[in-house]
């Protein structure tokens, strides 16, 4: 799978590695070394995918995700040596697809730039018919990729919207964290159940009046996750 990657990260070595891991992979790589360069390319380049370090002098990359996503939903995933589910949940709060902690493994990570890439180019299921949900106050829109809480757009990183919509499709049916890993993410994938409840909490908070009592995303204990047919 060929495409164009914008890496981000201000250790220089770290950075021609990668692009040399990368470039051997066929991709095409631009590199930024802080945050304001990497929305510059962002703007003039459009890359399909965005690596960034979190750990940046002046604009870091917390910072950065914010600004790329007032402008675009480029997939991005994120590097950190920031260990912890607190950490995880701050990125995909500000937009963030993924996550990589460093060190990571070169192999690894090029597979989940692979998986990523694959989920946001596969096109949406085509249907003429919207699917809505709790008398219309949750309608999910498979052709024009939008979803409405209570006549409210809402943004959805690509990831969250798969899930979300992969949710949606199979209504009244309780769907297993393997089932959902494979079907929103990559039967290759890694990331595991903890990955699969960050999103949850995530994404209650942006469909749920109440996240603590959710009447979208219902869990069914030890197995995955379900959307009642309201």
């Amino acid at each position: 799978m060929v495409g164009k990657l914008l890496v981000v990260d201000d250790e220089e070595d770290l950075l021609l590695l990668l692009r040399a891991t990368l470039e051997r992979r066929g991709y095409e790589v631009l590199c930024a070394t802080g945050g304001l360069q990497a929305i510059r390319l962002l703007y003039h380049e459009r890359p399909d995918l965005i690596l960034l370090d979190v750990m940046m002098p002046g604009m870091d990359g917390w910072e950065t995700l914010q600004r790329i996503r007032e402008m675009s939903t480029v997939p991005v995933i994120m590097l950190t040596a920031l260990g912890g589910v607190t950490h995880v949940v701050q990125g995909l709060q500000i937009g963030a697809d993924d996550y990589v902690s460093k060190p990571y493994d070169r192999e690894e990570l090029t597979a989940r730039i692979e998986a990523l890439l694959r989920r946001c180019t596969q096109p949406a299921e085509q249907t003429d018919q919207a699917l809505s949900f709790d008398h219309g106050h949750l309608v999910i829109d498979p052709v024009g990729r939008r979803v409405v809480v209570r006549g409210e757009e809402v943004q959805l990183t690509p990831t969250e919207y798969r899930f979300l919509l992969y949710l949606a499709q199979n209504a009244g049916r309780v769907l297993t964290y393997d089932s959902i890993l494979a079907n929103v993410w990559d039967v290759a994938y890694k990331g595991g159940d903890k990955n699969v409840k960050v999103y949850v909490s995530y994404l209650r908070r942006k469909i749920e009046s109440d996240p603590r009592e959710p009447r979208y995303i219902c869990s069914e204990r030890g197995i995955g996750y379900y959307m009642p047919k309201l």
